[in-house]
């Protein structure tokens, strides 16, 4: 690959041709149609005159009867919430796991990765709105069961589920259950998101959940009112949940000309980062195509990206990344000790690998992350 590729142009026909290549997994489940199972949303509460609070999310939705949750996806049906992203995902692919971006998390291993319609953000800029901004009843979906989910991977020797593309946390039932069941087949799952979630149903999540890519959008809460239509504490919490609970833990920041590429808050940041969640923990600065209703934009300049990267790297954190620019040697990971090149990447595809489960070969010290299957 050469020049910049946008995760855009990465998720371009992946509700389409890509999930061709794994219509064998899913035999009758491939036919896409309206699919649509509704069943109780796990994390809500009912109120006097039949009203739900949803509980899912900060947001914590209060619906009458017949009205829906912010995210498209919970409805209150006569006084029970109910999820309508259940068993219905618009998106099959079989993926690199460095597509999340997750770069020390069994490198080189694909993913089976889902995704349902619907979103609790409202993101100016989104790569995949044509999912995330609509019900997941308004879009051709696959009647596709837990089981089916776990048994189509199996077969095709997938040993991880990825949750990813549209918001997981709108769908986070499904999610949960699916995720469930692979653990106890002997599967992995992985889950990229915003996080906008409430510490309660992440805890949860986080018992079957082996790794997260966390799209951290920016660091300041103009910016997430104004963009995102949503917070940023509680996803500060979030963060500092999945440490609590020692699941692997990814950073990712698109940084979007004019809106988040404050270099002093870059460093407000990574500061942060390296403060609350270690030094250790991967950081993944993205660059920004237009998409959306952010259309009229420049790219972000590769520039730019080097200058967040090296602010990052000055605050202490280890493992700094670069994607959405290919090549460029922020897309290598870096013994933190020795500096040398461990793993050399051409976008998501390892060129050389210098590490033997996760320690480095030239100086012998260990990388932060999971290398090995267990």
């Amino acid at each position: 690959m050469n020049g910049s590729l946008s995760r855009r142009t990465f998720l371009a026909g992946l509700t389409a041709a890509p999930a061709l290549n794994v219509l064998d997994l899913f035999a009758q489940q491939a036919a896409k149609s309206n699919f649509l199972k509704e069943i109780d949303a796990r994390y809500y509460k009912h109120l006097d005159h039949k009203q739900t609070q949803c509980l899912v999310c900060p947001l914590n939705c209060i619906l009458q009867p017949g009205q829906t949750c912010f995210c498209r996806t919970r409805r209150n049906h006569d006084g029970t919430l109910l999820s309508h992203a259940y068993n219905n995902p618009c998106t099959l692919s079989i993926d690199p796991i460095e597509k999340l971006p997750l770069a020390h998390f069994l490198p080189g291993e694909s993913t089976l990765s889902l995704a349902v319609g619907g979103c609790n953000l409202r993101c100016l800029y989104c790569q995949n709105w044509q999912q995330s901004q609509v019900k997941p009843e308004e879009l051709k979906t696959f009647d596709l069961p837990r089981e089916k989910a776990v048994e189509g991977a199996a077969k095709k020797e997938v040993r991880i589920l990825a949750y990813t593309y549209t918001e997981p946390v709108a769908f986070y039932e499904y999610a949960r259950d699916v995720s469930v069941l692979a653990k106890e087949k002997g599967l992995k799952n992985v889950v990229a998101t915003a996080l906008f979630i409430n510490p309660d149903p992440l805890r949860e999540l986080c018992k079957t959940t082996d790794a997260f890519a966390v799209a951290l959008k920016g660091f300041d809460e103009k910016f997430y009112e104004k963009v995102l239509g949503s917070d940023l504490k509680p996803v500060l919490r979030g963060l500092e949940v999945i440490r609590e609970e020692k699941t692997w833990l990814e950073i990712v920041t698109l940084v979007v000309p004019g809106y988040n590429d404050d270099l002093a808050k870059i460093k407000e940041m990574t500061g942060w980062i390296a403060k609350n969640l270690g030094t250790k923990v991967p950081l993944h600065f993205g660059r920004f195509v237009p998409e959306y209703r952010l259309k009229d934009l420049p790219r972000t300049p590769v520039e730019t990206l080097e200058k967040c990267r090296q602010i990052a790297l000055d605050a202490g954190l280890e493992h700094v990344l670069i994607f959405n620019v290919s090549p460029h040697e922020g897309n290598n990971t870096r013994c933190a000790r020795c500096k040398k090149e461990v793993i050399q990447r051409l976008g998501f595809k390892t060129i050389e690998s210098h590490h033997t489960k996760g320690v480095c070969d030239y100086c012998k010290t260990r990388l932060p992350g999971v290398w090995e299957w267990k």
